[in-house]
């Protein structure tokens, strides 16, 4: 189990005419933290800097940008790291406004527009689990999805056909005690035995 954010959540804040607009994103892995940073770059093209923080699966990275050593991912990587957060990434994009901040005034800048995009943002517990199938009779629909509930597992799909098949998600322990119910599940499978889980 970890913390998370539900979904993307932007602040902005301008100091001595510097726009430092500051965004956080929810992300899976280190590749959609890296599509996340081209996509903001493509978007704030013409901007200074676009420094950026994020922890994902434990992992931690961050850069300045080009502003001095120091200034902006370490402080925005220490926010995310104090709040407890795994699996997000922030990006503050700054326009200089003509009026040098110091060091001093940077880590401020840089901390406090990360520090209003998080408050923008629901933070949320997640946790690793699989998503899989399984094959029921009709019969026993209703109480699989009774035992879903008091399980917390996902139902993320149904497929009515000669049996009903349950697209489901959930940790590898509530799919064992699924299994272990009693109900009769005539096929399963796996289909990705690493996703990510908002737990409710």
């Amino acid at each position: 189990m970890f913390k998370s954010i539900e979904k993307e959540a932007e602040a902005e804040i301008v100091e001595k005419k510097s726009r430092f607009i500051a965004q956080i994103f929810a992300v899976n892995s280190k590749e959609e933290a890296e599509n996340v940073l081209s996509e903001v770059k493509k978007t704030y093209y013409d901007a200074k800097h676009n420094c950026y923080a994020y922890i994902v699966d434990n992992i931690e990275k961050c850069s300045d940008d080009g502003e001095p050593s120091g200034t902006a991912g370490s402080p925005m990587l220490d926010l995310l790291k104090n709040n407890g957060l795994n699996n997000v990434i922030v990006v503050v994009t700054r326009y200089f406004g003509g009026t040098l901040l110091g060091t001093g005034g940077l880590v401020r800048a840089y901390t406090e527009s990360s520090k209003k995009a998080l408050e923008n943002a629901k933070i949320i517990e997640k946790e690793y689990g699989i998503r899989y199938l399984v094959e029921i009779s009709y019969g026993n629909i209703k109480e699989i999805q009774y035992i879903c509930k008091q399980l917390e597992i996902n139902i993320i799909d149904s497929e009515y056909g000669e049996n009903v098949i349950l697209t489901l998600e959930s940790n590898e322990e509530k799919k064992k005690e699924l299994e272990n119910s009693g109900i009769e599940i005539k096929n399963k499978k796996v289909l990705n035995d690493k996703i990510i889980i908002n737990k409710v």
